[in-house]
């Protein structure tokens, strides 16, 4: 009896605590995120950078990040007041996931397509570093958003309001449809985009690295001439556009350790609670799931407002200085 006492008042203070988290920290995110990717759009918007087939692959994923924090992250805090009417609308219930995973999605891929792009602008054969362009970004891109969009279309089906016994009461309604969409989200919008990111970012280094070692030698050669002298043979367009794309590369590599640190943790325990749903679990256990879930979904969160801030701290004068220029660039659109 003391158990469960002791049991029964664990499983309201990690209610209790996750209430207090929705009521006063999301709203904290989701300034964050929203205030964060607003701006990210309008600096990454600029001529400077918007002509960059990487910032272009960022800029559509803030877009993207800024749809997903608009429609997830807010029923989260209007759930700590108990006024999340996606939990009790079914209809509300269905376009909410549906446009949440899509966009989520779209985001990843679109920082895994950057990532790809950096390693054909960083390969020494010619015919790959014409692979980085902004036609062939946007034309991929195109491609993202419509295969993010097919993924998901099962949640008009799936997806129910009202269910108890659950995660959130606008879930899966039925264990099948839990493991495919939880399936298709772990591995399809989480694991397998960082995994390709990891691989495509350590394949970058090394094209960096071989760049490096052939280009010591021409510079030793060219001992009589001073730096300055080197870099004014370089045209300044040129210069301009090596800046640009060692600055988006420092910036991707800082965002895919985030995301593995915000966003990896949650993927996992998603599937193991949907893969440990059907095991004869203690209220308690249950309780605890509930709570990693409601937890580690607010850092997935971070992850879609943090890229501006990591822009401002790694991405250089150029960066900075199309942030000071956003209320010349809104003047004159």
């Amino acid at each position: 009896m003391k158990m469960s006492s002791s049991n029964t008042n664990t499983i309201t203070i990690l209610s209790n605590i996750l209430t207090e988290i929705n009521r006063y920290f999301a709203p904290f995110i989701f300034l964050f995120g929203f205030i964060g990717n607003i701006l990210n759009i309008l600096v990454l918007s600029q001529k400077i950078l918007r002509s960059n087939s990487c910032a272009w692959l960022f800029l559509l994923s803030s877009i993207a990040n800024l749809i997903s924090i608009l429609f997830g992250l807010t029923t989260r805090i209007l759930s700590g007041w108990n006024l999340d009417f996606t939990s009790t609308i079914n209809w509300l219930c269905k376009c909410r996931a549906y446009i949440v995973y899509f966009s989520r999605t779209m985001a990843f891929w679109l920082l895994m397509l950057a990532t790809i792009d950096r390693w054909f602008s960083s390969c020494i054969n010619p015919h790959y570093r014409q692979m980085s362009s902004l036609k062939n970004a946007k034309k991929v891109s195109i491609i993202i958003i419509f295969i993010s969009l097919l993924f998901y279309l099962h949640i008009f089906y799936c997806y129910e309001a009202n269910l108890i016994d659950t995660p959130l009461q606008c879930y899966d309604k039925t264990i099948e449809c839990r493991y495919f969409t939880d399936t298709i989200y772990t591995c399809l919008t989480i694991l397998f985009p960082l995994i390709l990111m990891i691989i495509f970012g350590l394949m970058t280094i090394i094209n960096v690295r071989q760049i490096q070692s052939r280009l010591r030698p021409i510079i030793l050669s060219r001992i009589n001439l001073n730096h300055n002298q080197i870099l004014k043979r370089i045209p300044s367009k040129k210069r301009l556009k090596k800046r640009i794309d060692r600055h988006l590369l420092l910036m991707l590599f800082v965002q895919i350790f985030l995301l593995i640190i915000l966003t990896f943790p949650q993927a996992i325990q998603k599937l193991y609670s949907t893969y440990t749903f059907q095991l004869n679990k203690t209220a308690l256990e249950n309780a605890i799931d509930n709570f990693l879930y409601g937890f580690l979904l607010l850092l997935t969160y971070i992850a879609s407002g943090m890229p501006f801030y990591i822009n401002i701290l790694y991405g250089g004068k150029i960066f900075r200085n199309a942030f000071f220029n956003i209320p010349k660039f809104i003047y004159r659109n």
